[in-house]
């Protein structure tokens, strides 16, 4: 029984970076083994095991076998006489495909020439079987582009091919939708976008999104939003329909898009936009579309001179409901003309 780090921890090393997890590849071992050795099993559909007690995932070498269309439909082999060599050729990419043991790194395929000169390249020609290679090649420039990284021609041109063959049309949704909300937290989310353009998979996957603008904010739900402005409501409703976005990435692109360009001036049309906005009950929020609108700075201000109203002499008039919200309206913009 051999052990290995692999995978990102390593490429991450190469690359100077701060290291997120650690993934281990097992040599030479069974799940029997394993277990005997207290490490528990976690994987379904091949065998991962949690190590006693770091908790770092030791999976068993295997190799892969495509048995149909898509990335689901594959049969695993693992077992004691895969080797490394074997297990690393499954990879993706050469950058990912190093392993590493008490400091000497093993590297059949050519990882660290590849992190030398910058490049994402396919492992094997494997590299097709699987459509999610697609996504991963995208959000890993997405992430990388800033080091100088690009995607190496003859990738790109497998990637071609797959859209040719049908392969990412069957993505499920939620892994896609996985892959594009990673890709909105890298560095240059732009760059997952124009590989899917590159590759012809963006109007299969994305029809709705032009153009996807140089993001100014890091966080993943405003940078989603970003991609919708000057679209329509519509497009935004069956985007969210196709693929598992989170209520609040809905909320926020749908506010962004109506409201960008809005403009308000008096202190009439002021609180009418921000109790639009809701902002006096969801004032995060309300920040977060601050991003977007053209007069952010006097909506902020407006927003801070009347979110504190004292409602208690409106309820002593025995004002309630609809006739209390519209007094608390009067008095915001009374608050606001002071």
């Amino acid at each position: 029984m051999k052990v290995y780090l692999v995978g990102g921890a390593v490429r991450d090393k190469l690359l100077g970076l701060p290291i997120q997890e650690k993934d281990w590849v097992v040599v030479g071992s069974t799940p029997e083994e394993m277990m005997k050795l207290k490490y528990r099993p976690v994987g379904k559909d091949f065998p991962v095991f949690l190590h006693p007690e770091t908790h770092e995932e030791y999976a068993l070498a295997r190799t892969e076998r495509k048995t149909g269309k898509g990335y689901t439909q594959f049969v695993f082999h693992a077992s004691p006489d895969v080797t490394l060599e074997e297990d690393l050729k499954r990879r993706d990419l050469t950058i990912n495909a190093i392993a590493e043991e008490n400091g000497k790194y093993i590297d059949p395929y050519h990882g660290q020439e590849d992190i030398k000169h910058k490049l994402l390249k396919h492992v094997s020609e494997a590299f097709i079987e699987d459509p999610v290679r697609i996504l991963r090649v995208g959000r890993f420039l997405a992430r990388f582009y800033y080091l100088g990284f690009s995607v190496a021609p003859e990738t790109l041109k497998l990637m071609q091919e797959m859209v040719k063959l049908g392969e990412v049309d069957a993505l499920v949704a939620d892994r896609v939708w996985q892959e594009m909300d990673r890709a909105l937290g890298e560095k240059n989310p732009e760059k997952f976008f124009e590989v899917l353009e590159q590759c012809g998979a963006v109007n299969i996957l994305f029809p709705y999104i032009k153009s996807p603008p140089n993001f100014k904010n890091g966080k993943s739900s405003i940078r989603f939003a970003y991609l919708f402005l000057n679209n329509n409501q519509e497009n935004i409703e069956f985007f969210c329909k196709q693929y598992p976005v989170p209520v609040y990435y809905r909320e926020l692109a749908i506010l962004a898009n109506q409201y960008h360009s809005t403009s308000a001036k008096t202190p009439e049309d002021i609180i009418a936009l921000l109790e639009k906005l809701d902002a006096y009950r969801r004032p995060e929020r309300f920040d977060d579309v601050l991003t977007f609108l053209a007069d952010a700075k006097r909506l902020k201000s407006s927003y801070e001179n009347t979110k504190a109203i004292d409602i208690r002499p409106l309820q002593e008039k025995g004002l309630e409901g609809k006739n209390l919200g519209d007094a608390i309206h009067q008095e915001r913009i009374r608050k606001l003309k002071d």
